[in-house]
């Protein structure tokens, strides 16, 4: 069975069915064994792909937006999509079940330090909603932990996190105002690797497609705690009634892709929202970024 080495940029819960497709053994069954290779640094894990020490890797689409602005002729392609809805969500200390974004003009946002797209995302959402988004009042530097911690005592109003983060809120009395995957989908999480690997891998890949797409039939077809019970292996920290009550929110959202494809729509979201933060100055455009080809021949 030929192997490939598959790069892990940090271990989160809304990545669940990469970690469900290695724990069922759907990329073996498929014909390939996959080595996950862990990771912690999300910005790390292109480069592992660009160095050698993998084939390819799972991440953010705009980690290939970024490299083309910088080169664009960088040899990085997505393919694969899997979180294709935001799993960020805003939570305040009280319920607000008509909040509306344009009330961020009166509110302190504790937003997410650890990586950016969750703001890039946001401000065009608050831009839509009719706020100039660089007039709301942020707290840039903490953690999510740190930004919990500060909600709950009462020195943010509002604070932008992810699961666990988000349940654990919620125990501690506060409430979800936004979920940003409402705004539809939103290209978040596809493999990683470069054209040359795409040709000379190309067998490797279209197996791996494969068994994603068992894998994500059986996410779609089976409860939550299914789910939280095959990867709880990867969550030895996470209590596993805890986990599946994460898995249960994302599931609900829509966070999860039902199949590979990429849909362009959720690309172009994404590339406008990073334009419109001024993190990319052109759109090298989907066909540019993105092989969806594989996946049609994959699948066909």
């Amino acid at each position: 069975m030929p192997a490939i080495t598959l790069q892990e940029p940090f271990r989160g819960v809304f990545y669940a069915p990469f970690y469900a497709a290695l724990a069922r053994g759907d990329y073996a069954a498929e014909g390939v064994e996959v080595v996950l290779r862990s990771g912690t640094i999300p910005a790390n894990a292109k480069d592992a792909v660009l160095a050698g020490a993998a084939d390819l890797a799972w991440g953010g689409p705009m980690r290939i937006l970024l490299a083309h602005e910088a080169d664009p002729a960088s040899p990085l392609r997505n393919f694969g999509a899997v979180v294709m809805r935001d799993p960020f969500c805003l939570l305040g200390r009280t319920p607000r079940p008509d909040f509306h974004l344009s009330e961020m003009a009166k509110l302190t946002l504790g937003s997410v330090s650890e990586v950016p797209t969750p703001w890039w995302t946001l401000q065009e959402d608050i831009r839509q909603a009719g706020l100039d988004p660089t007039t709301v009042k942020r707290v840039t530097d903490q953690g999510m932990a740190a930004n919990l911690e500060a909600l709950a005592a009462g020195r943010l109003d509002v604070a932008q996190l992810f699961e666990p983060f988000v349940t654990l809120a919620e125990d501690r009395g506060c409430h979800v105002w936004y979920a940003a995957a409402s705004r539809g989908v939103t290209g978040y999480t596809t493999f990683t690797t470069t054209t040359a690997l795409l040709r000379s891998k190309r067998a490797e890949f279209k197996a791996m497609i494969r068994g994603l797409a068992r894998t994500l039939a059986w996410v779609a077809a089976n409860p939550p705690e299914a789910l939280a019970a095959c990867i709880a292996g990867y969550f030895p920290d996470l209590p596993q009634p805890l986990l599946a009550r994460c898995l249960a929110r994302y599931k609900a959202l829509g966070t999860w892709t039902q199949d590979p494809f990429y849909p362009e729509d959720a690309f172009t979201r994404l590339e406008h929202a990073m334009f419109t933060a001024g993190a990319i100055t052109r759109k090298p455009g989907f066909a540019r970024t993105a092989d969806n080809q594989i996946v049609a021949e994959a699948l066909g």
